[in-house]
């Protein structure tokens, strides 16, 4: 059969043309270092590649979520550590504070102090973030959490109850902030009683103040009732010939309280005393347990300054405010180690996950290894298989393309 010369050119023509596609996907293969090129050399192994990287880069997201809640709750924990050095520094001064024998240029030394206290833990409640929002603020991190409100002399949470979170697993999100409302803006006022008043005659005066503090908190939070105001209405009842008796509501309570009255005298109720003055046998004095308040720390310290910058000698009315700035004090307190409790907790669950996530990285990118990277001693044997046939069939296609007639008639 005659082949005709176009047809022996064509034929040669495609040979070299399809050596150097292998050869060139070899080179390719060597300089990308995969041996999937494109979806159609390995369909399968191409579709579960994709999906290797798709798992890579939510883990790699994962990783840096996972550094920014660390940094951001580190910084958290160490402004929380210096909050709470300066809480115990003004609790100590507090205390000192209570000692009767301090003189007013003592106590407003003590108060200096505790001016310099505030405005530390001011700076510290406005703390920013490492992007540079405000640590507190909850979700408006362009605000200042704390301010001074000119109008009341009170400290105001000027942000929101918001709670950012990140994604560190599939399957676990972690608070990356407190907020300040919940942190120092949630301080309970030290429980005081409603002023005394004479509700029935026959007295002439009447107070009632606080002489055991932890006493009187520990009835105020067992007996103050949210649903039934009157409830929270107490009425020391004078009775012929001398004596009294304290009812809730009008209402007696169980067991009876009662005992012998003397005017002047004071008389103990559960943390409080209660000082009538009057005949004996009629009229009735009446005091309330306020709602519950909420503070901050920055408020406390002001009324203790407050109470430090009285002059004259200090009286019961003012150790009931030093004992009050304590309590006070003491909730803030608590507060703040609880949070950094949370954060130490979020922290350790944060440094786990991480764990995790580095040893699935190691195995995803194994797997994606196994599955497209290319073996080495594979491609440079086939780059020198392809390089050797490429030449060969170029000799032939040449020796083919020089043949004529006048070859054979020479």
């Amino acid at each position: 059969m005659r082949i005709s010369f176009n047809t022996k050119f064509n034929q040669g023509l495609n040979g070299i043309l399809d050596t150097q596609r292998r050869l060139l996907k070899a080179q390719d293969q060597m300089i990308k270092q995969t041996k999937i090129l494109t979806p159609a050399d390995d369909p399968s192994g191409s579709a579960k590649v994709l999906g290797v990287g798709q798992n890579l880069s939510q883990l790699t997201q994962f990783e840096q979520n996972g550094i920014a809640v660390k940094n951001n709750l580190g910084v958290e924990e160490t402004v929380l550590t210096s909050a709470r050095t300066a809480m115990d520094r003004a609790r100590l001064l507090a205390l000192s504070a209570g000692n009767g024998s301090y003189s007013e240029a003592e106590r407003e030394a003590v108060a200096g102090e505790l001016e310099g206290i505030q405005q530390q833990l001011l700076d510290l409640m406005n703390s920013r973030n490492v992007e540079g929002g405000f640590l507190f603020s909850g979700f408006q991190d362009s605000v200042k959490a704390f301010s001074l409100d000119a109008s009341t002399g009170k400290y105001v949470f000027n942000g929101d109850d918001g709670q950012k979170s990140l994604q560190v697993s599939p399957g676990v999100v972690l608070p990356v902030n407190d907020s300040g409302k919940k942190v120092f803006d949630s301080v309970q006022v030290t429980p005081q009683p409603g002023a005394a008043v004479i509700s029935v005659p026959g007295p002439t005066s009447a107070a009632v103040s606080v002489a055991n503090q932890a006493q009187f908190n520990n009835f105020y939070r067992n007996n103050y009732d949210k649903l039934n105001p009157t409830d929270n209405t107490f009425n020391v009842v004078l009775t012929a010939p001398s004596n009294y008796e304290i009812t809730r509501g009008g209402v007696a309570l169980v067991p009876p309280v009662t005992g012998a009255y003397t005017s002047g005298a004071p008389i103990l109720f559960n943390g409080l005393e209660i000082t009538i003055s009057g005949p004996a046998g009629a009229g009735q004095v009446d005091f309330d347990l306020p709602a519950p308040e909420k503070t901050n720390i920055l408020n406390s310290i002001s009324e203790l300054m407050t109470a430090l910058r009285v002059p004259g000698p200090t009286d019961d009315a003012y150790q009931s405010k030093i004992a009050k700035a304590i309590g006070e004090i003491d909730a803030a307190s608590t507060s703040v180690a609880a949070t950094r409790s949370s954060i130490g907790g979020r922290i350790n669950v944060l440094d786990s996950i991480n764990g995790s996530n580095a040893d699935l990285e190691i195995l995803a990118k194994q797997y994606q290894a196994d599955l497209a990277e290319v073996d080495f001693s594979k491609v440079i044997a086939d780059l020198t298989k392809e390089e050797t046939a490429l030449q060969a069939v170029q000799q032939t296609f040449s020796s083919i393309t020089n043949t004529s007639l006048f070859d054979y008639i020479r």
